[in-house]
């Protein structure tokens, strides 16, 4: 059991730091499993920008299927595990990182966002909105290029402003799929990663991605960014 504890833990790990606050241990298994987090704010509070029906369909359906299929998937790699198969441990990889990244990148996204009301899309004041001109040249700089590089992003994906831990530089990424940030480098720490999934605005905007990229900075949560930044560089 010791054994099978650890190989989950590691499987874990290797998927990057957003997976703590949700997990809970099932000690009669050893076996990590994940919840569905719970919204800051109601599904209709990021209005106009993104509707209710939007939030409730991609919190509750889209976050919800990957949290339920990271949880199977781990199960089944405790019990191939056990079985010493390595044949479906490998055939397990893919599945893992999916989903886990799925539950990663939604957890992060839920928290990126915040009503106007509440501060919602107000720039980032401090060091953060520093280094965004340092880095980055200007705040239009960034919007423009991170809208640019998510409209330009075939398929489904993941646009990215991120902190580059090793050298104190923020960095604009791109990932495809439910690929977490961390896969472009073990040293990158997500700051705002904005989905660019159809599932995330095609109800609302349609095939036109890039008025859903421009109209979501006006609820973009600058501050819980500013706070892992702050975080991390300290």
């Amino acid at each position: 059991m010791a054994l099978r504890t650890i190989v989950s833990r590691k499987t874990l790990a290797a998927l990057g730091s957003g997976l703590r606050a949700e997990a809970r241990l099932a000690a009669s298994r050893g076996l990590v499993t994940f919840s569905l987090p719970d919204l800051p704010y109601d599904y209709g509070a990021l209005e106009p920008a993104i509707s209710a029906e939007i939030m409730q369909l991609h919190h509750q359906k889209h976050h919800q299927t990957y949290v339920t299929n990271y949880n199977k998937a781990l199960e089944q790699l405790e019990d191939a595990m056990a079985k010493g198969d390595a044949l479906a441990v490998v055939k397990l990889q893919s599945a893992i990182k999916f989903n886990g990244g799925g539950h990663i990148n939604h957890s992060i996204f839920w928290k990126n966002l915040s009503p106007i009301r509440e501060g919602g899309g107000e720039p980032p004041k401090g060091s953060l909105g520093w280094a965004i001109d340092t880095d980055l040249g200007s705040m239009e700089a960034l919007v423009q290029r991170m809208n640019a590089e998510g409209a330009a992003l075939q398929g489904s994906g993941w646009v990215w402003l991120g902190l580059d831990k090793d050298f104190k530089k923020l960095v604009v990424e791109t990932t495809a799929n439910q690929d977490p940030l961390v896969t472009k480098g073990a040293n990158l720490v997500p700051l705002i990663g904005i989905d660019v999934w159809e599932h995330a605005y095609y109800l609302q905007y349609k095939n036109v991605k890039p008025d859903y990229l421009k109209n979501i900075w006006k609820v973009i949560n600058w501050k819980y960014a500013s706070e892992v930044y702050e975080k991390e560089c300290h």
